[in-house]
Parts: structure tokens; C-alpha cells; sequence
């Protein structure tokens, strides 16, 4: 379905933002690879969070759910002989699940998002899972996957991480399961250290030990562990927040977001960095955003690596500042669900924004004064691009129509609910 973003001068209202996606998916598997019962309070409903549900059911754990917790019986490092795994169009669930089914005999990750999902390469970890002896079979590095292994033995493996942090995370997920003590060395370069960081937290929160140097590029890690069977509570989602975040900076506002910790280890947590430097009037206490936003944003420059899934609602608020804004370091954006550079900012001249690219750079030319809108335009099956797109439309002149934004549920499924709860004008069209 598509949805219409109407221009709306003002919002107005408090919501509790959404559980986190990436924690959610983490604890999830960490309660799978445990032999006990684990409980998750306030999980995230997603469709990526779902199908982590759903592969790690398929995979033998015992899985029991009410409206305020999730718990789940493991399997340990034995999972259940399963011929097909479906992960959606969830990027970081297929990897990460990658790895385990390294623990199985012969697993086929199915390929039915062929226009998003289906189009990512996952070279570099199927080159590292060489490395410790699992056998693949793929489409040039892409959906679908069928890994043959059964009995991966630790080592020295190198991966790159200069496409995407998720093969590593990935790899330290699995090799304190293995048999022997394991070496990795990440090569080239490492995007998005910060999620690594997300990875490391959770695993120690799990009761596993890993060396890691500090510059997160090498790491020691024994083998023969166990995860232990532990009560965790999900925080909340800082990348889903940074829309109606930047949303409330480029309209007239009084909105209140709570369950944002100041000290999370989210590194889009740098919204709030960011819309301070563009002079957003806000505060931050006890886990509480308030931002009373009067349209007006100064330019400003910000390392997008740092904040990967920020960076698109960044540059929609970027839109509208006075002066030239710059994203740096996020070539990693072009390996998503679609090229988030390109097809984003394509979009984005299409609703008037005066955008540049460079390889790894977004350049915006903001326009105070506002942009035409009255197209329609292609979100390209992209959450974040769809929910960056709906903040342009709010301060449009003239209605923007989002193709295919039923999308948005891969990580927000009640983001324009929630958009309506603070006055915008969205609404869902045939």
C-alpha cells in the first residue's frame, strides 16, 4: 500500500519509542544458543525480529509469548536438522543465522525477496566459513544459500568487514561454540563499530568471553563455551526514533519521545547530537527526548558511520537547514536494502531537495523556505527510506505520495500510527 504525507506545520504529543531491533534480534539468539530457559522483557515486533522468531523456532527452541515477554528454551550449540530457513528481508538475521547453521548438516536460506534482499552479497563471510570448514553453495554471493557443515573447527579467520560489521558479529556469535579456541582478524576495514559493540555487550550479558583488541579488529576467543540462560530487558530503539526525532525538528513542535537512554551504546544515539549541532531546541534526562521545534536547522557535518541507520532521517532533516550539510563515511548505506545513496537521494530531487553524492558522501543544499513535493515517489521496499521520505513530506508544499510503504513494518510497524498520534496528516491509500 502507499501513503500520503500531507504538509503538516505542527505535531504535538508524547509516544514511548519502539523496543530496539538490533538488542531484540541479539537476545533472540543468544536465548536460542543457551540450554535453559532465557526471558527477553519488551522485545520488538518488527518483521526482522519475527523472523529471527521464526528461523530459531525452525531451529528447535521452545518459544512462549505474552503481551510483556518473550521466553525462550534454547538448543544450545545443538540445532534442530532443518532443509530451509526463511529470514524475509532480514539482512543481519540471514548472517548472523549463517553462521549457526554451520552447527547443521545442510541448511537452504530461501530467497523470496528477490528486488531487495535477494540483490546483498554476503561474499566475505562465505569466504571466512570456508576458513573454518563449512562448505557453501551460492548465487555469486547471493540468495539463495545453502551451508553444508556440521562440524566447523576454530582457527586463525580472517574476514573484511569493509561491506558490512554484521559478518563479524556473525562469527563471534558461533566460535565460542566450536571445539577449538578461535583467532579473528578483520581485514581491510570495519563499517559500523559501533554495532560490533552492540554484539560484544550482548554476548557478555550472555555469559561469553571474548578478547577483543581495542580498536575492535582482532579478536581471541575460547572455544567450548556455553551460553547461560538469562533475563534480559530490551532498550529503546534509538534508529526508528531519529524519524520522528527529525520529524519534530523541521516542524513547528511539542513532542515527547520516552525509553531513550542517554547512555545506550546505540550509535544512532547521535541524533540527538546531531539535531543539538543543527540547533533543534531539545533535551535529553532520564531516558526522556522532549524536542520543541521551531522549523528552523543550522548545516551541519557528522561521520555517518557512526550512526548508519540515522544518517537517512539526518540528511531529511538537512533538507530544510540553512546552509550545506555533509554526511561522510557512509558508503556502507549503497549495501542495504537498496542503495541508500542513490535511490535515496533520486527521491529526494524528485520532492525538490537540492542533493549530491560522492562515493561515500551525501551533500545537502538545505532549502529553508521548503520543498514543492505534490509527486509520487519510490521507497524502493526500504524502511528507513520510506520513513525519511514521510519527514520531507511533512514540510512539503504540496502532498507527497510514498510508494509501497507497508514496508515501513521491517522495523516500525506502527510508525504512522504513531505519526498520527502527534497530528501529522499521513494516510494510508489504494
Amino acid at each position: 500500500m502507499d501513503v500520503l504525507v500531507t504538509p503538516t506545520p505542527n505535531l504535538q504529543g508524547e509516544i514511548q519509542a519502539l523496543s530496539s531491533k538490533n538488542y531484540t534480534t541479539r537476545y533472540l539468539l543468544v536465548a536460542a544458543l543457551a540450554e535453559g530457559t532465557s526471558t527477553i522483557y519488551y522485545p520488538a515486533h518488527s518483521e526482522d525480529s519475527d523472523a529471527m522468531r521464526r528461523c530459531i523456532r525452525d531451529l528447535g527452541a521452545i518459544i512462549e509469548e505474552d503481551e510483556e515477554k518473550i521466553t525462550i528454551t534454547g538448543f544450545g550449540r545443538h540445532p534442530k536438522d532443518v532443509k530451509e530457513l526463511d529470514v524475509g528481508n532480514a539482512g543481519a538475521v540471514l548472517r548472523f543465522l549463517m553462521a549457526i547453521a554451520a552447527l547443521c548438516p545442510d541448511v537452504t536460506f530461501i530467497n523470496r525477496y528477490p528486488d531487495s534482499l535477494g540483490k546483498r552479497p554476503h561474499d566475505d563471510l562465505i569466504d571466512a566459513l570456508g576458513q573454518i570448514g563449512v562448505s557453501v553453495e551460492h548465487n555469486q554471493g547471493r540468495l539463495p544459500i545453502t551451508i553444508r557443515g556440521g562440524q566447523p573447527k576454530g582457527g586463525i579467520i580472517k574476514v573484511s568487514g569493509s561491506v558490512s560489521s554484521q559478518y563479524l558479529s556473525a562469527l563471534l556469535f558461533l566460535t565460542p561454540l566450536l571445539e577449538e579456541d578461535s583467532e579473528i582478524q578483520v581485514v581491510n576495514d570495519l563499517k559500523s563499530k559501533v554495532v560490533v559493540g552492540q554484539t560484544l555487550e550482548v554476548l557478555a550479558q550472555a555469559g561469553i568471553r571474548i578478547e577483543a583488541s581495542e580498536d575492535l579488529m582482532h579478536y581471541r576467543i575460547s572455544g567450548r563455551q556455553q551460553y547461560a540462560a538469562k533475563k534480559y530487558i530490551v532498550q529503546g530503539d534509538y534508529p526508528g526514533s531519529a524519524a520522528i526525532l527529525a520529524a519534530a525538528a523541521v516542524t513547528n513542535s511539542d513532542v515527547t519521545l520516552h525509553r531513550l537512554e542517554e547512555n545506550s551504546k546505540q550509535g544512532e544515539r547521535a541524533i540527538i547530537d546531531v539535531l543539538r549541532l543543527m540547533e533543534v531546541p531539545l533535551t535529553h534526562q532520564d531516558g526522556v527526548v522532549r524536542v520543541q521545534g521551531n522549523g528552523r536547522l543550522k548545516a551541519v557535518e557528522f561521520d555517518g558511520d557512526k550512526a548508519t541507520d540515522a544518517v537517512l532521517a539526518m540528511v531529511a532533516a538537512a533538507v530544510f537547514a540553512e546552509g550545506t550539510s555533509r554526511f561522510y563515511d557512509v558508503e556502507n548505506l549503497r549495501y542495504k536494502e537498496c542503495d541508500r545513496i542513490t535511490d535515496y537521494l533520486n527521491e529526494l530531487r524528485k520532492a525538490g531537495a537540492n542533493v549530491e553524492e560522492r562515493q561515500s558522501e551525501i551533500i545537502v543544499h538545505g532549502r529553508p523556505e521548503g520543498v514543492e513535493g505534490g509527486v509520487e515517489i519510490n521507497a524502493h521496499y526500504d524502511h528507513r527510506v520510506i520513513m525519511a521520505l514521510t519527514v520531507v513530506g511533512l514540510r512539503a508544499k504540496q502532498p507527497l505520495r510514498i510508494r509501497d510503504a507497508h514496508h515501513v513494518a521491517k522495523s516500525y510497524p506502527i510508525f504512522f500510527d504513531h505519526l498520527q498520534a502527534l497530528g501529522a496528516n499521513v494516510e494510508w491509500v489504494e
